[in-house]
């Protein structure tokens, strides 16, 4: 009776959950992003397999306990036979996760392996406990030189460029939020001045670690206009929770006007 009752539980769970996924009761946000369909074709294709795979052995699981739950005598005759069910699920499984694998490589290579556009425009963005600042070069087109040692937020230097000797750094514009013109391929250039911080914005399909020591590239090309929270993915301390900016994707003529804004507040 026990087994049949948790038999019945585990089914209704399970139709419940598919019922979820396949309404898309909860789901991902508007994609605003190039290379965005891609990977959430990708996504609804693992879904799809998984959740099949997740039917079956749940369907298995409530047969099983239905005909053997409380049955202490018909286990023991039983034991030792669910190896060929076990090596078989193994076995669907992995050649399950290097389909999907080979299948979404595609979709990966196409932001990780794939160069930026030559006209992109760059973006450098500095994460440290516990927030994002963008630096933009200023009207000759070119970063000045980073000086790790020259970092000091009580002075606003939060990339340690050195203005006073260094004539590229002196029109660099550094800002606490980050717009983009919309349609336009841009290509961020990461640090950290600390800890592992990420760079994630769901409508865009973006989220790439900030590692110290190192610059990262990631490239994307956002297609709607509109206002995106940015957070951080990485445990990076107690204020960790309250980590995030704001992507402003706007038209051209509106981040021309943003842009000179922010350098005349410089």
């Amino acid at each position: 009776m026990v087994g049949r009752f948790f038999a019945v539980v585990v089914l209704l769970v399970t139709l419940i959950t598919a019922y979820c996924v396949i309404t898309h009761v909860w789901w991902m946000p508007v994609d605003i992003s190039v290379h965005g369909p891609k990977i959430d074709q990708q996504i609804e294709e693992t879904i799809v397999v998984a959740g099949l795979l997740f039917i079956a052995g749940q369907i298995v699981l409530a047969t099983f306990v239905a005909l053997y739950g409380g049955a202490r005598a018909k286990v023991k005759q039983i034991r030792g036979g669910a190896k060929p069910l076990i090596i078989f699920a193994f076995l669907l499984v992995g050649t399950e996760v290097l389909a999907l694998s080979f299948v979404g490589s595609k979709a990966w290579g196409a932001v990780y392996f794939t160069p930026p556009d030559p006209g992109s425009m760059q973006i450098d963005v500095q994460a440290g406990q516990f927030a994002y600042y963008f630096r933009y070069p200023g009207p000759d087109g070119k970063f000045g030189d980073l000086h790790p040692e020259l970092i000091n937020e009580g002075s606003q230097n939060y990339f340690g460029i050195d203005p006073e000797h260094d004539p590229a750094a002196k029109d660099d514009i550094v800002t606490a939020e980050i717009a983009i013109p919309v349609n336009k391929p841009i290509l961020l250039t990461l640090h950290s001045k600390d800890v592992g911080h990420s760079f994630y914005v769901r409508e865009l399909r973006v989220q790439q670690d900030f590692v110290p020591g190192l610059v990262i590239p990631i490239h994307f090309t956002a297609t709607q206009t509109g206002r995106f929270e940015i957070v951080c993915t990485q445990l990076c301390g107690l204020g960790h929770y309250n980590m995030k900016a704001y992507l402003s994707v706007l038209s051209q003529a509106d981040f021309d006007d943003w842009l000179k804004k922010q350098a005349a507040m410089q």
